[in-house]
């Protein structure tokens, strides 16, 4: 759950930490056409690289109070660290096997489950949705799965309604006194989205939109009968073992070794690490780690979780206006590097802030995971970030 952010190449909106940039909202393009991206793979580094600089650096500069990042190679780690405080109380330093919130890289792993139903024929791409949920979505009927997954549906972002949630100093001073704890059910989330006018017809435009997962949670879940919470464990994470992996339905609490979120105040940090996944619904609710993360990367280019149609359909792209030449397919960003196009997804929730990335065959990928807390300048923030996957994928040191 998130709003976009193009400046940083990273196309997944926040989940409340900035609002969408000017630039999407003023954009008039045709019809856009999903078209497969023209291959430029990237050409790994030899050897590991190591990120203890660039993490020790996002920690000293204050973008951040804990990072860390793993890197993996043809199914191998080839380095794990962290940097920072987990715990701004206690000072206890954050560790690398630590878990996080996800937020929107959760539409991967949705978007995988939705490719699968396709895959065994019980959901058609190019099906309005009404077909599936007759009577739930307005419009329904011109609004495909497909742009549903891709973010052209046209349906608002209920997290723009500042009752949600408002990036403003009183905004996060109110989420973290009272907003937070609101339990929201799937239908209330998409309600408020859609009280909202529409950004535009469907088709006719790309516009990042939590919304659009709110509703393919519901198809998940009119389609097979059981969740999309159930659906996501059993066909993704049991099979690949992924342990530490967890989608809380109601817990505000994240389980196991993990660093606390905060946001920066005057006075000192607020401390917001718990808060109701039902925000976030099928649109960024997960829970994970760097290791887990990089292995179902690892699994999903490598063409372990679906059948090679479908991986080409999620691969298949639609232009990001504004997004620095990146694309966004179904559930999955595509963005350049200097050494070539990366694909992946990013991920923003209060607290957590989330990038998996790799090559398009699946062979190699970084997982990055940060507490992001001084976001005055988004430059530095930027420039950090960016730092840190040129290092990992294209073996480029900053600096």
């Amino acid at each position: 759950m998130t709003t976009t952010h193009p400046s940083r190449h990273r196309i997944s909106a926040r989940i409340g930490v900035r609002v969408a940039a000017a630039a999407l909202a003023t954009a008039t393009v045709a019809t856009l056409a999903p078209s497969a991206a023209a291959a430029t793979p990237v050409v790994p580094p030899q050897g590991s690289a190591d990120l203890r600089p660039e993490l020790k650096s996002m920690v000293e500069q204050g973008v951040s109070t804990a990072a860390f990042a793993e890197i993996r190679d043809h199914g191998r780690v080839t380095w794990r660290g962290a940097a920072g405080t987990a715990d701004l109380d206690t000072g206890r330093p954050a560790r690398a096997d630590g878990r996080f919130r996800i937020a929107s890289v959760t539409k991967t792993f949705v978007s995988t489950v939705t490719l699968q139903l396709v895959g065994e024929g019980r959901i058609e791409l190019d099906d309005p949705i009404e077909h599936y949920l007759p009577g739930t979505v307005p419009n329904g009927d011109h609004i495909t799965v497909r742009q549903l997954l891709n973010h052209t549906s046209g349906l608002h972002n209920y997290l723009d309604d500042p009752h949600v949630r408002s990036t403003t100093e009183a905004g996060n001073r109110e989420f973290l006194a009272t907003g937070r704890w609101i339990a929201y059910t799937p239908e209330q989330l998409l309600a408020i989205g859609t009280a909202m006018p529409p950004y535009f017809a469907p088709g006719q435009d790309w516009h990042y939109s939590n919304t659009n997962y709110v509703v393919i949670g519901m198809l998940i879940e009119q389609v097979t009968g059981r969740s999309w919470r159930e659906e996501v464990t059993d066909r993704i994470i049991r099979p690949l073992g992924l342990r530490h992996t967890s989608l809380p339905d109601s817990s505000t609490a994240i389980p196991g070794p993990h660093a606390h979120g905060y946001f920066k105040f005057p006075e000192g940090p607020g401390d917001v690490t718990r808060l109701s996944p039902t925000i976030a619904d099928a649109a960024g609710a997960g829970i994970s780690t760097t290791d887990d993360l990089n292995r179902f990367h690892e699994a999903l280019f490598g063409g372990r979780l679906l059948a090679p149609a479908q991986l080409a359909e999620m691969t298949t792209t639609v232009p990001v206006p504004g997004g620095n030449g990146g694309e966004y397919g179904l559930g999955v960003i595509r963005e350049n590097l200097s050494c070539g196009q990366v694909w992946g997804h990013t991920g923003d929730i209060p607290g957590y802030s989330t990038a998996v990335l790799g090559t398009r065959d699946g062979s190699r990928q970084v997982t990055l995971s940060y507490n992001e807390y001084d976001k005055s300048d988004s430059g530095k923030s930027d420039r950090l970030y960016q730092a840190v996957l040129e290092k990992a994928l294209c073996g480029k040191a900053s600096g």
